[in-house]
């Protein structure tokens, strides 16, 4: 299983950005993708996930409203519309692979993992 995160970049505060990630390899018939973002000297925290198939989705909390997940079942590529962006927003942006996106909490523990796109915010 390999994933392939990209898109990340600088943006001002307030700005938009999509990432994405591209999926290989996985052999089950459902599966979900995930994103977990890591900023310096903080822990990990779960971001968003979607189930391929349904395209059920679980946002975290505290970026409802800012963050949206999609998915594109022909490409096997799910995205993270990033919007109004904020200084604490920067992190690194993990994507995961994983047979269920529970849309209470997200992704349980994820085996496969990509390598992360790094999101700067700042002025």
């Amino acid at each position: 299983v390999q994933l392939q995160a990209s898109g990340g970049g600088w943006v001002q505060p307030g700005g938009s950005l999509k990432i994405s990630c591209v999926v290989s390899g996985v052999t089950l018939p459902s599966f979900a993708v995930g994103w977990f973002r890591q900023a310096p000297g903080k822990e990990r925290e779960a971001v968003s996930c979607i189930n391929m198939n349904s395209g059920t989705s679980y946002v975290s909390a505290s970026l409802k409203g800012r963050f949206t997940v999609s998915r594109d079942n022909v490409k096997n590529r799910v995205d993270l519309q990033t919007d109004s962006l904020k200084p604490e927003d920067t992190a690194v942006y993990y994507c995961a692979t994983d047979p269920i996106c529970h849309l209470q909490y997200g992704l349980g523990y994820p085996d496969y993992w990509g390598e992360g796109t790094l999101v700067t915010v700042s002025s």
